[in-house]
């Protein structure tokens, strides 16, 4: 078999995990296929400033439904609400911290006033914003790595990243703090991994064995959210299910640009009902703006 990533140090990190746990599911021998997608080739912009749906895996999704590889590993979070005909999610394996993380010599509440903090995250973002945060948000990109160095080396005060990525490179030492997921609600599918493959691969049993349940319902109710308000990375939306045996609680958050709020809801139900969940949140929330 053959899988398909993007390059990054991470996106390696986490495809070699993927593999590691085929091992334990199939004798066949999997190689990677490092493809180059758009939004590795675009360094100068800020995400939500760059108007193309997929623009972490548009390529990959090509790669796969050409059949150069037998499927590709995603970040959850980086997929287009909507999947290209003829592609499927196959599994979604445990789900990593869906926190995110403050980066900064800094405490988050000793944070100076004027202190420069950098994201390209528009949700991050609005969210400091809607905290009242007296911070000079500036872009900032590159990967896990040249973030952090970019706050050690004084160039930016602090930073806002998901957890997920730190932990997975070993960084965790460079967290300063973490913050509760109903004062800075991460981006849908956060901390998670996708496993997409044409549906109708032949390999389908097998990459199936990957999937973590309880993971794969709580992403599919915030996708649903995400998919029927239809925002992308152009709105600061902030989605969050969590699961504790056979039941589930989703929250979701829409805020403004300038941090207003403009719509907020929590439901709790079966996990079963996932989907139906996020789809009822998502109709509250078009119902409030």
């Amino acid at each position: 078999m053959q899988v398909g990533t993007r390059g990054s140090r991470l996106a390696m990190v986490q495809t070699k995990n993927i593999i590691t746990s085929l091992k334990d599911i199939t004798d066949e021998e999997i190689d990677i296929k490092i493809i180059k997608t758009t939004g590795d080739k675009i360094k100068d912009s800020q995400l939500y400033n760059i108007d193309v749906k997929g623009v972490f895996t548009k390529e990959l999704d090509k790669a796969v439904l050409e059949e150069e590889v037998d499927f590709a590993v995603h970040s959850l979070k980086d997929l287009p609400s909507e999947l290209t005909d003829n592609l499927e999610i196959i599994a979604v394996p445990t789900r990593e911290s869906p926190y995110d993380v403050l980066i900064s010599p800094y405490k988050w509440d000793e944070m100076p006033e004027g202190a420069a903090l950098g994201t390209s995250s528009l949700r991050r973002e609005a969210f400091c914003r809607y905290h009242h945060k007296n911070v000079d948000i500036q872009p900032i990109r590159g990967n896990i790595d040249t973030r952090i160095k970019k706050v050690e080396n004084g160039e930016y005060q602090a930073t806002l990243m998901a957890e997920a990525g730190i932990k997975r490179l070993g960084l965790t030492r460079h967290i300063q703090e973490r913050f509760p997921l109903d004062y800075i609600i991460p981006a849908a599918g956060q901390g998670a991994l996708a496993v997409v493959s044409r549906d109708d691969n032949n390999k389908k049993q097998i990459l199936q064995a990957l999937n973590h349940k309880n993971s794969y319902q709580e992403v599919m109710a915030e996708k649903k959210v995400l998919e029927e308000l239809g925002v992308g990375c152009q709105w600061p939306l902030g989605v969050c299910a969590r699961s504790n045996g056979d039941k589930l609680e989703l929250h979701a958050i829409l805020l403004t640009k300038e941090g207003e709020l403009l719509s907020q809801h929590k439901m709790k139900g079966s996990i079963s009902q996932a989907e139906d969940i996020g789809l009822e949140v998502a109709r509250r929330m078009m119902e409030d703006c």
